[in-house]
């Protein structure tokens, strides 16, 4: 095998990739790397329009593209879903599970609305996609990659975090016990465990209600994180999406059960 075929390797010519929560941040990130290394990409998100602005992104770098408007705590919404891209585009290749929500506070003062509600967004979400996805893979010749979002929550501890680090622990045993299942299917399943990264999640301590950013509190939070991290920095949307484009495409083929953790060193395993 020469060099050139091992660099093809990395591109995702004719796959068909559903990312769930592309409308920002990984997820945006994710289907703009996926689209520009050659795949059909079928951007999702609960904010239509924010899936759409992605869309548009990607379109007009000539990439092809679709967006969706789905619910991921809505397993017959995202069942819907996957199979509309077969039925539209005649197969199912990838599929992106970065839709998450966060619900801070002491666990002890932890709601059961909000544990609820955390739940149904990051834990059933993920089970919803992999069930959709992994039925329709199983069934094609070329089997596919299910790609989950774990958290470096799950491998450290920080304060007020639980409910969200419950959830991620569990997508780590989810994807381990779901590759196990239906690797004799040629179906692939791998997470991605990124630590802190700026996205909208993250950004909100310091972003105004007017989207200006408020300098002194951005340094008092990332300022900290640098310093904890090996790397002395933080992670861009776009260090996510490089391991996700890996798990998609044939360079990883030999991979599965496995959790990446581009994490800069915070967490290592």
């Amino acid at each position: 095998m020469d060099a050139t075929h091992l660099i093809d390797s990395f591109r995702v010519d004719g796959k068909v990739a559903v990312v769930v929560g592309a409308g920002s941040g990984i997820g945006r990130a994710s289907a703009l790397a996926l689209a520009g290394a050659g795949a059909t990409v079928v951007c999702a998100d609960l904010a239509g329009d924010a899936a759409e602005e992605t869309a548009a992104l990607i379109g007009a770098a000539g990439g092809a593209v679709h967006a969706a408007t789905v619910d991921i705590a809505d397993r017959l919404a995202i069942d819907s879903l996957a199979a509309t891209v077969v039925e539209e585009h005649g197969g199912l290749h990838v599929w992106v599970n970065t839709g998450a929500t966060m619900v801070e506070g002491p666990f002890l003062d932890l709601a059961e609305d909000d544990l609820d509600r955390i739940i149904s967004v990051n834990l059933k979400g993920t089970v919803f996609g992999c069930q959709a996805a992994g039925r329709i893979m199983a069934t094609q010749a070329t089997g596919g990659s299910i790609i989950n979002f774990s958290s470096g929550a799950a491998d450290t501890v920080s304060a007020n975090i639980s409910a969200y680090a419950l959830c991620k622990a569990a997508v780590v045993q989810i994807t381990k016990n779901l590759a196990f299942e239906i690797g004799k299917k040629k179906v692939r399943v791998n997470a991605v465990a990124p630590g802190f990264v700026l996205t909208g999640m993250t950004s909100r301590y310091f972003v105004r209600p007017d989207g200006s950013i408020d300098e002194e509190m951005r340094d008092a939070v990332v300022g900290p994180m640098k310093k904890f991290t090996p790397l002395r920095d933080i992670a861009d949307p776009e260090d996510i999406a490089t391991s996700v484009l890996f798990l998609a495409s044939d360079a990883s083929a030999f991979i599965t059960g496995q959790v990446l953790r581009p994490n800069g060193g915070v967490a290592m395993s």
